[in-house]
């Protein structure tokens, strides 16, 4: 198996390391539960769109150091964080951009990718979490909206994300009780995919991210692209979406692979670098 090797995020408080076809970030400020800082909110920005960009990327895993995924924003310093300098015009722009090049591009990305939970996602963790395609959960693990506890009504795509995951009636229950969800209910919910032990959580997303990141890369894009319309066309328009997205997948060299390996009885080997 190919080592990892690591990138330049620009600061310690986040990870980020690559090995053929897979990226993974590591949310890494674990004594804070790895609460968004000023210092780690925008490098996780930076590399999501520099992993995006990468053509020797196929899929990215995102996770969070110790026994956390990521506790959402910082609740202390939200006390002193009022900046009077900014006019409410310019605070919705700022975060407006922000949440773009967050959540925003983790929708927009035309990879896979998964997020690993070894603990609590919490607020804009969660949106974090619910932005990502697949989410694999450890059994310790937990969720909540947390917003109504600090008396905020959402952001980072919340409402819209956890809607998509759980339905509307759930999703407004979940926000407006900030309920702490456990990890068997998540999966019942269908805000987790997969629940797997703690001590497995790691390597099981890993090689989960890796399947993903050996797979057909043109195809999954195009199944992104279709899966987004399936949420907001109707069915004609999003039948007819898939047609020519289809015919571009027929005419990749990762369709002719598949086939071959088909006819040869063998496992497909899709471009990696």
């Amino acid at each position: 198996m190919m080592h990892f090797i690591d990138l330049d995020t620009g600061t310690d408080q986040l990870l980020a390391r690559k090995r053929a076809g897979l990226g993974v970030l590591t949310l890494n400020r674990p004594n804070a539960k790895n609460a968004l800082s000023s210092e780690l909110t925008p490098a996780l920005r930076g590399m999501i769109k520099q992993l995006g960009e990468d053509d020797g990327v196929g899929a990215v895993l995102i996770t969070g150091a110790g026994d956390a995924f990521c506790a959402g924003g910082d609740v202390k310093g939200m006390a002193t964080r009022d900046d009077p300098i900014l006019t409410a015009d310019q605070k919705i722009l700022k975060l407006t951009e922000g949440q773009r090049q967050l959540t925003g591009a983790l929708v927009k990305l035309r990879k896979p990718v998964v997020a690993a939970l070894p603990g609590p996602a919490v607020g804009a963790g969660l949106s974090l979490a619910l932005a990502c395609d697949i989410r694999i959960g450890s059994m310790s693990s937990f969720v909540t909206t947390g917003y109504a506890r600090v008396g905020l009504s959402g952001d980072y795509g919340i409402s819209s994300l956890l809607t998509r995951a759980v339905g509307s009636g759930r999703a407004r229950e979940l926000l407006f009780t900030s309920e702490r969800i456990d990890s068997k209910r998540c999966l019942e919910l269908g805000i987790y995919n997969r629940l797997v032990p703690d001590n497995e959580l790691l390597d099981y997303s890993i090689n989960f991210a890796d399947e993903l990141a050996r797979g057909p890369r043109k195809a999954l894009a195009l199944m992104k692209d279709n899966l987004e319309d399936a949420l907001q066309l109707n069915f004609a328009d999003s039948l007819d979406r898939e047609a020519p997205r289809l015919i571009e997948a027929m005419a990749s060299s990762d369709h002719k692979e598949a086939v071959r390996a088909f006819v040869e009885k063998r496992k497909p080997a899709f471009r990696v670098n």
